[in-house]
């Protein structure tokens, strides 16, 4: 038993107002687990975690399958634990097995009102108009609310990366969880920085075409004057000076070419150009 409002024992009795019912008002995730069950009791601490933090935004009802047979058989379970999220009186998704907690997070926030969601895109926009101090409150508010909300740190990031705070920046990157960071958003942020890091310590654009002018095998400057072309956003530019690098010094930087058109690639996300420089970056490596 627990004393938190949010979560409930099912019996016959209560399973059309807490669930049906209920789930009207809120979403509600159904746990069917048992005693014996060893992934279970991993599973049980993380959503009674999670309920508790979401504060109401859904309810979790748990049924003990060995005491509530029958509504196990009723929905034909056969593993557990096996979770099934009840919205507007029906079930319309389910997972089975003990989730790492933030698998469970995004499989929840499909359906669950994100209050955030507004004030992030307003943070967007002001880190775009340069309205930095007003950018750091909010995001501020948003971490004060709930300090593990990734989209909240990924903005922070972006807040940081825009007032020349980089460290700042891939630090809060570096505490996403993983799959968090293989967010297309997160791999173009820290293909941005890459490049900035280069750009930095680089010749101007000018000087490095006149290298080129002078020695066309030069890797090293026409890979810095990719990473300018990328801060000045001509990225198709900075892809053609990376192909040649991996046409004619595929062994440069340890590979570095390729991997610098990778991070391009993430930048430009999914686009025909993408496509178009991955098929030439192909045919030269195979």
């Amino acid at each position: 038993m627990t004393d938190s409002p949010y979560i409930i024992d099912i019996t016959p009795e209560n399973f059309g107002s807490v669930v049906v019912e209920g789930s009207i008002q809120v979403p509600v995730l159904v746990d069917f687990w048992a005693d014996w069950c060893q992934p279970c009791k991993a599973l049980i601490p993380v959503l009674e975690k999670l309920v508790n933090e979401y504060q109401g935004k859904f309810i979790l009802a748990k049924v003990n399958t060995e005491e509530q047979q029958e509504i196990a058989a009723h929905f034909q379970i056969r593993s557990i634990p096996a979770v099934k999220l009840f919205k507007d009186g029906q079930p319309v998704d389910e997972f089975m097995g003990a989730l790492p907690e933030a698998e469970i997070r995004t499989f929840l926030d499909k359906y669950i009102e994100n209050e955030s969601g507004g004030q992030l895109e307003q943070v967007q926009q002001m880190i775009l108009e340069g309205r930095t101090d007003e950018a750091a409150t909010m995001i501020q508010q948003l971490l004060d609310e709930d300090a593990a909300n990734p989209q909240a740190i990924i903005a922070f990031a972006q807040l940081k990366l825009a007032i020349g705070e980089k460290d700042a920046a891939q630090q809060a990157l570096e505490s996403l969880p993983l799959d968090e960071q293989q967010k297309p958003e997160v791999a173009a942020m820290k293909a941005q920085m890459l490049f900035e890091s280069v750009a930095s310590t680089a010749p101007p654009i000018e000087e490095l075409q006149q290298k080129l002018q002078q020695d066309a095998s030069d890797s090293e400057a026409r890979y810095q004057l990719a990473a300018q072309l990328v801060m000045q956003n001509q990225l198709e530019a900075a892809l053609d000076e990376l192909l040649l690098i991996v046409q004619k010094d595929r062994a440069y930087g340890d590979d570095a070419a390729r991997k610098a058109m990778i991070q391009v690639f993430d930048i430009i996300g999914d686009h025909p150009i993408t496509s178009t420089y991955r098929s030439r970056m192909f045919n030269y490596l195979y």
